[in-house]
């Protein structure tokens, strides 16, 4: 059985939650309390020595410790419905999608909380070491976001998803980044109506809830 370290108020977890159910994976669940810190206990440092989550166990035995590890795992392993996408182009296309979706959107709106956040005081970065915030980055982080915003409102205009013509894993962390930036204070503008649509017509599928 494939088992999820997970942390339900995290947004990377959740993308490997999204992808697990797009699939029909079934897998056990292991909780990790980022709050309590439980990711730097040594029980969780056996699983995982980075201290992120998620990780992923995965049936043959090996932890994959990162979203494209287990993105890539799950492909392979379950390869219907495709989500990396089939042909040579298509996977080119949702590969380069998905790239700006994790660097100009996800890690955009963490850079703007980790630098912050009185909760993330030298924790400006995840993982086992500490690093002290730096507060103009939080503010280039919320600017990367907004543009980011808008490049997708643009992308978005004659397209129900963002690559392919087909749900993907670019949108699955481009919804992510998008739904994770209200810990920030920041949503799409009432002006970025394609943004507020295509989130409109994804939170029809069930994989959104988790």
């Amino acid at each position: 059985m494939i088992t999820l370290y997970d942390c339900a108020t995290a947004p990377s977890p959740r993308r490997a939650r999204i992808l697990l159910a797009e699939k029909g994976v079934d897998y056990e669940t292991v909780q990790v309390d980022l709050r309590k810190g439980e990711q730097f206990g040594e029980a969780f440092r056996q699983v995982n020595p980075q201290c992120t989550v998620p990780a992923l166990r995965t049936e043959e035995g090996p932890v994959l410790t990162d979203n494209a590890a287990i993105a890539a795992y799950l492909e392979a392993r379950f390869p219907e419905p495709a989500l990396l996408g089939r042909t040579p182009l298509e996977k080119a296309e949702i590969a380069s999608w998905q790239w700006r979706a994790e660097f100009e959107g996800l890690l955009a709106v963490a850079e703007a909380l980790r630098n912050a956040s009185p909760a993330m005081v030298n924790r400006a970065l995840p993982g086992p070491n500490d690093y002290p915030q730096i507060p103009e980055l939080a503010q280039r982080g919320i600017a990367r976001a907004q543009q980011f915003f808008s490049v997708l409102d643009e992308r978005l205009e004659d397209r129900e998803f963002i690559a392919a013509g087909t749900f993907s894993i670019a949108d699955i962390t481009a919804v992510v980044a998008v739904d994770f930036a209200r810990v920030v204070k920041l949503k799409p503008a009432e002006q970025l109506a394609n943004l507020r649509r295509w989130r409109e017509r994804l939170a029809q599928r069930a994989s959104m809830a988790l």
